[in-house]
């Protein structure tokens, strides 16, 4: 199933079943129930975005001091489980995985996701999917007593029901992470309260656990790079996609070009790598004709997931639309620049100091938010066409020289 596909069906299927859902809900049981009792269990609702999930690690982690580790459990779409087991915050037992290869594939996994779900007879479910109407439905058809989701408080979002027992207002000034976080607490938290919820953010920035490959990763990945570039050279990485979800978020390829062109000519020594999926092979391999210098290559869909995060650690610097990779690199001690345009970095930029960001901010930017569930009638990205080489050049090279500066520190140092 595509991408455009699923927020169809999540709007013309999902509007009228939360709709029925919402009408017959007084049947399934009492409207507010009883919060006196400590949570046993809990279910997050997180379908898609590989890299919105590494944002909920710290929700994760205030999950399982609720409730215990072993006792939160996750549903997402199969192509979303592979962050999960790298973040190692939940039991592989206990994601529950959807497929979406078939519609028909979809419903009998779904079907199967549900069984497994009432079987456990859930204590509380968490929606982070704002304002998704099929993630609404899958929360309250979870079986879970206590459900805490955004609600359309006086038409402030898109229709989805009156499915939640704990309705929070979302607040569009608090970065993704924290909107994770406030939905966990206001679980644990009586309804009778909500949306007030008397707990105070946090403005530090939460970073994840690091990634640390195993032995035979690291050799292998290595061993790649020794085949491709001939040695153990300072590596550039160029992420020129971005999800289908939001294709907006591309910066024009020519300009990844154009950078690769100009980071090559000031560093000879340098190489620079696209990277990407493996449908995304041929588009990279393009990019690396037209950039035309030997030490310019693409690593797309040459890796595993794994293998991929191996390949951070061993690079300089990463260069990427506003995507997965930008919070995958999190885990990594990769420097990473993050080029934004129709999304704000105040809600979804990567938690890290080694993330520069630059945003392309017209007046029409950002356009894409929960009220209007991340779809912008924008047919041209004036945003991140605005973002020029030149500024995404200087931080590379500040990121760059930086690292090199350390590294020279750090030998200093040993030396003494």
């Amino acid at each position: 199933m595509n991408v455009k596909l699923l927020q169809r069906s999540d709007r013309w299927v999902g509007i009228p079943l939360c709709f029925v859902l919402t009408a017959f809900r007084p049947i399934f049981g009492r409207r507010v129930p009883d919060c006196s009792r400590p949570l046993r269990s809990l279910l997050v609702v997180k379908l898609a975005e590989q890299g919105s999930t590494v944002l909920a690690y710290q929700a994760l982690r205030r999950a399982g001091e609720i409730v215990g580790p072993e006792n939160v459990y996750f549903i997402a779409f199969e192509d979303n489980r592979f962050i999960l087991d790298t973040l190692g915050i939940i039991p592989e037992a206990n994601v529950i995985t959807v497929s979406v290869k078939s519609f028909p594939t979809f419903l009998g996994s779904m079907m199967a996701a549900l069984r497994r779900l009432r079987q456990l007879k859930l204590d509380a479910a968490v929606d982070m999917e704002f304002f998704s109407r099929g993630s609404a439905a899958l929360t309250f058809l979870s079986g879970a007593k206590r459900r805490a989701g955004f609600h359309a408080f006086f038409s402030a979002g898109p229709y989805r029901g009156n499915l939640m027992t704990h309705r929070l207002l979302y607040n569009p000034h608090l970065h993704t992470s924290q909107s994770f976080l406030m939905l966990v607490e206001a679980v644990a938290s009586s309804p009778a309260s909500l949306p007030t919820l008397d707990i105070f953010p946090t403005p530090a920035a939460f970073e994840p656990p690091p990634f640390v490959p195993a032995a035979e990763e690291l050799a292998k990945v290595r061993e790649m790079l020794r085949r491709e570039t001939g040695g153990h050279p300072p590596l550039v990485l160029l992420n020129a996609n971005s999800s289908d979800l939001l294709p907006l978020r591309r910066w024009p390829a020519v300009r990844y070009v154009e950078l690769a062109r100009r980071l090559l000519e000031k560093y000879p020594e340098m190489f620079v790598a696209f990277v990407g999926a493996p449908d995304e092979a041929p588009a990279a391999a393009d990019l690396v004709r037209q950039v035309a210098i030997s030490h310019c290559l693409s690593l797309a869909g040459k890796t595993t997931l794994r293998e991929l995060l191996v390949l951070y650690t061993l690079s300089e610097v990463l260069v990427t639309n506003d995507s997965g990779p930008a919070h995958f690199a999190t885990l990594t001690p990769v420097n990473v620049v993050t080029l934004f345009g129709p999304e704000t970095p105040v809600l979804f930029a990567a938690r890290t100091p080694r993330n520069s960001v630059l945003w392309g901010n017209p007046l029409c930017s950002p356009c894409v938010n929960a009220y209007n569930n991340r779809q912008s009638p924008c047919r041209n990205n004036v945003c991140m066409q605005s973002i020029q080489v030149d500024q995404v050049l200087a931080a590379v090279v500040s990121a760059h020289e930086q690292r090199a500066q350390a590294k020279e520190s750090s030998s200093a140092g040993g030396g003494k």
